[in-house]
């Protein structure tokens, strides 16, 4: 008997997923001797027809990381879902869409003439725009079909873990490792980090004092002993499941979101907009509207990481 097989695939991602796996330093010899790569297209030299030929199964642990934002990224999908024992939500983008769903405030075709006909930098006088299909002198040519919502992996193909992190962190994915190995995997649909959320895990002192004002990192050099929170700094502590070792906030920077909800809350965005009205102290209708201009972006604050997963999923556009 061979050993276990190891897939991972990229999709709507920026790549940093896969290169958290390479981070995994002297410990990624530890994953070459447990299993043999199959597919891994950063990696390896493997080509869709050789997924296409494995038995259905015959992959033991696949990581999907990135949304599913076209055809062909769907198509994986199932054909990785089809193929694999163990498929894992690798990473905040497929896990619950990631900064690629942020696109879900936009309608599509919106998005294509920005960035192929709005952009300053362009050189496409005539305006064209990607096709599925397009004759040549050569022949046909076919690329795939983009979405008009980007969407987490879940909701495309039924997924057995879900690993959190933008990128996760070589600690989880070790973790992740170790269990398979030892065959000690979580029950499934579970997320391998904490249960706790940020604040539970944060070392800063938390006095619950109110704010008059928010800040942006950019404005203040906060103290690095107290809450970021309280210093007016938007932190998605309170809102963003734990395990991540708090790394941003150690680094005095406030916490992204990356992690996600944490147990329990059904939406990350919701849950950090209650979180910083709790402590903003606005007693008129005109302190609450500069509140609110303070937040120079709050699609991107409340739901950088998890809009397609979240009770929103995308604007009425």
């Amino acid at each position: 008997m061979g050993k276990p097989k190891f897939a991972m695939y990229w999709a709507a991602a920026c790549g940093g997923c896969d290169v958290a796996v390479l981070d995994l330093a002297e410990k990624f010899l530890d994953v070459a001797d447990l299993f043999d790569v199959v597919f891994w297209p950063i990696a390896v030299d493997f080509k869709y027809p050789d997924v296409e030929k494995l038995a259905d199964g015959e992959i033991d642990l696949c990581l999907f990381s990135g949304a599913v934002r076209n055809s062909e990224q769907e198509e994986m999908a199932h054909l990785l879902r089809r193929k694999s024992k163990v498929l894992v939500a690798y990473g905040s983008c497929a896990y619950l869409g990631g900064i690629p769903a942020l696109a879900n405030f936009f309608k599509g075709e919106d998005l294509l003439s920005r960035a192929y006909r709005e952009v300053p930098s362009l050189d496409n006088p005539d305006g064209v725009l990607p096709s599925p299909r397009a004759q040549v002198p050569e022949g046909e040519l076919e690329i795939p079909q983009f979405f008009n919502t980007v969407r987490s992996l879940d909701q495309v193909v039924k997924v057995d873990y879900y690993v959190p992190g933008c990128p996760p962190p070589v600690e989880i994915t070790s973790r992740l490792v170790d269990l398979y190995a030892k065959g000690e995997l979580p029950p499934l649909g579970s997320v391998v980090a904490s249960d706790k959320n940020v604040c539970d895990e944060c070392e800063r002192k938390k006095e619950q004092k109110k704010i008059s004002r928010l800040r942006r990192p950019h404005e203040v050099i906060p103290e690095p002993e107290r809450c970021l929170l309280e210093q007016g700094l938007i932190c998605a502590g309170p809102a963003t499941r734990g395990g991540c070792g708090s790394r941003c906030i150690k680094a005095n920077m406030p916490c992204r979101g990356c992690f996600g909800p944490p147990p329990g809350v059904p939406d990350q965005g919701a849950a950090l907009v209650a979180a910083v009205a709790s402590i903003y102290e606005a007693r008129d209708e005109a302190e609450v509207g500069r509140m609110l201009a303070e937040v120079v972006d709050p699609a991107g604050t409340f739901y950088r990481f998890s809009l397609a997963a979240s009770l929103l999923r995308r604007a009425k556009v």
